[in-house]
């Protein structure tokens, strides 16, 4: 097996950040969080719950966008692919009409992130999930 490029690690390392991120942000009180597409509500930190996309990780345009990612059971995320009809319809609701077609269309933006602009997202939402911890 051919190992990581450090290109190939900061990226695993942000991916997993932002979700912890995106998990916090949408917790309640008792760290409990729902799936944005069915309702579904567990733990943050349990294995059911992940960072959903609503567009796909494929797109480095929407791949950390804020708006883009909600907290997604694996039923929904990974069994469901995504639910994405749902996820649009939800996202408008939350952010407005349009905003799933915005994202839509952000995703044919091209993005270069070098290594210094992966360690950079990687130290600012360390530094969200510190804020939100207080």
């Amino acid at each position: 097996m051919a190992k990581k490029t450090k290109r190939q690690r900061l990226i695993a390392k942000l991916d997993e950040v932002f979700s912890i991120y995106i998990r916090l942000r949408d917790a309640d009180k008792n760290g409990n969080v729902t799936c944005f597409t069915c309702g579904k509500k567990e733990y943050w930190k349990g294995k059911g719950m992940q960072c959903g996309h609503f567009m796909s990780r494929k797109h480095l345009a929407t791949r950390w966008d804020e708006n883009n990612c909600q907290v997604q059971c694996v039923g929904c995320n990974v069994y469901k692919y995504g639910e994405q009809y749902k996820f649009s319809i939800n996202l408008d609701s939350k952010y407005g009409s349009g905003t799933a077609e915005q994202l839509h269309q952000k995703t044919r933006e091209t993005v270069k992130l070098d290594l210094i602009d992966l360690e950079m997202l990687i130290n600012t939402y360390k530094e969200k999930i510190d804020s939100l911890d207080n």
